[in-house]
């Protein structure tokens, strides 16, 4: 990154900063900063940068050295830090009043230390991970370019030098809980707080302009069926916070990941961070589901869940839609809609012939050992702990005996119900697969509900068609060309 690469970013950022300021959130902007739209500072002379290398005793890493070319210090780096230094106020951390910071790392290395030898009941001496880095010591030698933040700061590395001759940057925040995170130079770094900024700010200008068009044209290549290109656009849409891309990616990586959306429900559905999009369109008819889905199939019947917690701490309209939701799920002829009527037909034709199956009809012994065990809170070796007693079940109820049309023994009766149901489990996987090609003809009669539909997730929420459309065949339907590509 060169001075002439960094002036017109830095103008950018300052200008877009500006704009988007509130003084009675964020305090009064320096007189010069409104008068000349610039966050920075004169740039540095060669002389001085030079001053600042022979006193450290070190020659600066390429990124910063063209930084100071171009402003002598900088202001508001993103939400968390408000100063940074220019050559005069570089200083090793280890000589400044943020010493602190590795006393307290040391600290942590020590506690860290004895853990690990109590743990060591083997007598074995694990071997040493080459990717963990020790981060009290690299704080001793790091140089902070940070000067005042929210309990943020950035340091330098000069003892991790890459080819191009960068050093390690690191973001230390104390609130993050994430240590020490490395960027492959102080320019990366910084463009990671501009991205930031965008997610937290959300500023009017180019660079959310020309994101909203990128992510239009990626999600008409989506509908088109191509997945690569489209899906990169819209992660890094999504770092600068653009909440479109989030659906548009959460609907790919729902499709790609086998049915395994469980983390990445709990992003999208944020009332504290994307209130938007729980008003979208699509929240009822496709995430909604889901939610629910996921509730049904966590490890734990009494534990976390996006569901449980948006009942506990959302807003009243959001409590007063889920519980409004959950009643008509619990209504006996409530069944889910999967889309259009067409589609949603087809669907079910699908799923109805499914389920009529006597191998469908065999009850799952697992989840009724789940739903019927107890959990007790205990202390083991000073720990807090959950313990977990499973009930004993008895044989299941007599199924038809007789052969089905395919020859196929459809007799599941057996004096162990578990036993049972893993030989029905064998045949409901066999019916499943064989349900996959007609379920990939019936996405041709799908059709969006809304411009930002790209794909029937909603599908996910039906525990078969979630078995049904592993990551090789969600892959697939992505590819099909669907309607509005």
């Amino acid at each position: 990154m060169n001075r002439e690469q960094w002036r017109p970013f830095l103008q950018q950022w300052s200008e877009e900063w500006i704009d988007s300021h509130d003084p009675e959130k964020d305090g009064e902007l320096d007189e010069a900063v409104v008068r000349d739209r610039w966050l920075g500072f004169a740039p540095a002379s060669e002389e001085e940068i030079a001053a600042a290398e022979a006193r450290l005793g070190r020659t600066l890493p390429p990124s910063l050295r063209e930084f100071l070319a171009v402003t002598n210090g900088w202001r508001d780096a993103g939400c968390f830090i408000y100063r940074l230094a220019g050559t005069a106020e570089l200083e090793w951390l280890a000589d400044t009043d943020r010493s602190y910071l590795i006393e307290i790392y040391d600290e942590l290395a020590e506690d860290d230390t004895e853990d690990d030898t109590e743990d060591d009941t083997d007598g074995e001496e694990e071997e040493e991970n080459p990717d963990v880095i020790n981060e009290a010591e690299v704080l001793r030698r790091s140089l902070l370019v940070s000067l005042e933040g929210d309990a943020a700061d950035v340091f330098l590395d000069p003892e991790d030098v890459n080819e191009r001759g960068e050093w390690t940057a690191y973001w230390l925040a104390s609130w993050s809980g994430e240590g020490l995170e490395p960027f492959d130079s102080f320019y990366e770094l910084m463009y990671e707080q501009y991205k930031s900024f965008h997610a937290l700010r959300q500023p009017e200008g180019e660079t959310k302009d020309r994101w909203d068009t990128k992510v239009e044209e990626a999600r008409r290549a989506v509908l088109s069926g191509e997945i690569e290109g489209p899906l990169k656009v819209l992660d890094d849409a999504e770092e600068f916070g653009n909440e479109r891309a989030l659906l548009l990616r959460f609907q790919m990586l729902t499709m790609l990941g086998g049915g395994e959306q469980q983390a990445e429900i709990s992003r999208v559905v944020d009332h504290a961070h994307h209130p938007d999009i729980l008003q979208h369109a699509l929240f009822v008819p496709e995430l909604l589901p889901l939610v629910f889905e996921e509730d049904r199939t966590r490890d734990l019947p009494h534990g976390w869940s996006t569901l449980r917690f948006s009942k506990e701490n959302g807003p009243e309209w959001l409590q007063s839609l889920l519980a409004d939701h959950e009643a008509r799920r619990a209504d006996p002829d409530f069944r889910l809609s999967f889309g259009n009527p067409e589609f949603d037909a087809a669907v079910h034709h699908i799923l109805d012939r499914l389920a009529a199956d006597p191998a469908f009809q065999v009850r799952d012994p697992y989840e009724e050992q789940r739903q019927n065990a107890t959990y007790e809170e205990v202390w083991v070796d000073g720990q807090p702990a959950m313990r977990v007693t499973m009930p004993t079940l008895t044989a299941s109820a007599v199924l038809m005996s007789e052969e089905s049309e395919d020859g196929v023994p459809t007799d599941f009766e057996a004096h162990d119900p578990f036993g049972a149901y893993d030989r029905a489990r064998e045949r409901q996987q066999q019916l499943i697969d064989e349900a996959w090609p007609e379920l990939k003809e019936a996405i041709r009669l799908w059709r969006p509900l809304h411009e930002d539909h790209i794909a029937p997730v909603v599908l996910f929420a039906d525990p078969v068609l979630a078995e049904m459309i592993t990551e090789e065949r969600g892959r697939e339907i992505l590819s099909m060309c669907r309607s509005g590509g």
